[in-house]
């Protein structure tokens, strides 16, 4: 069952979701090359406990960190560390947040100084996948509408879409239902209604769309080495179409 949240519990979601926004843009400052992944995560879970709120990933079935920080190849769940960024890199920063019992769920990509046209592409082509997916959301659509639009987007630029990985609900629990892929025909699956918080979220890669997991458990790569990128948005399903909470 897909939860239906009241507008009090929307404007709690809200606030959880702005402090993602703003560990998003502490993130973006952060950024350069020489900084080292544990750094941005420890940056990071200060500012959202400075904000009364908790860290969600920190102790999510074990994961070790406040965020995910995931390099170039890595598409989601890279584990922050001694790893220092270069020139060049390309870091999905992946952020949850908890506060008064509600959570939000955010992701962007950034670039580490100057990088390369293709790594520019595959960003610019994610996010433009992520809101055009978003321009779909309505009250009485279907979700694999969002689903294909993102689709579309990514694989007429020539980029694929990882399979294995999908957005989720998101409330009182970081994951619920329903399991949101990012590929798929229009016009099946669940039917949106007001009310209905998602969290949204393409992982688009240069290459293949095959992933593989990391002998640590959780850091997913693409098989082919591929350069891959992750934008996520919070949002609300409105009658007059999607409320960004994790907007800036």
């Amino acid at each position: 069952m897909i939860n239906i949240r009241t507008e009090e519990e929307i404007g709690l979601l809200r606030v959880s979701a702005r402090l993602v926004a703003g560990a998003l843009g502490l993130a973006e400052s952060l950024v350069r090359p020489g900084v080292t992944t544990g750094e941005l995560d420890s940056e990071i879970e200060t500012y959202i406990r400075d904000h009364g709120a908790t860290p969600e990933f920190k102790g999510f079935h074990g994961y070790p960190a406040a965020i995910c920080a995931s390099v170039n190849e890595e598409v989601v769940h890279g584990i922050p560390g001694d790893r220092r960024l270069n020139e060049g890199d390309i870091v999905g920063i992946d952020v949850g947040v908890r506060k008064d019992g509600y959570v939000g769920d955010g992701a962007r990509t950034f670039a580490v100084g100057e990088v390369s046209d293709e790594a520019r592409r595959i960003m610019e082509v994610t996010l433009r996948s992520l809101k055009v997916g978003l321009a779909e959301v309505s009250d009485g659509v279907h979700l694999s509408d969002v689903s294909h639009a993102i689709q579309q987007t990514a694989e007429t630029e020539g980029f694929s879409v990882v399979r294995e990985l999908a957005g989720h609900g998101v409330g009182t629990e970081l994951h619920e239902p329903p399991e949101i892929p990012n590929f798929g025909p229009a016009g099946h699956g669940p039917v949106l209604r007001c009310g209905m918080v998602l969290a949204f979220e393409p992982m688009i890669n240069v290459g293949g769309p095959e992933v593989r997991t990391l002998p640590d458990g959780w850091t997913v790569v693409t098989a082919d080495g591929g350069l891959s990128a992750h934008f996520e948005h919070t949002v609300a399903v409105t009658g007059n179409g999607v409320d960004i909470l994790t907007s800036a």
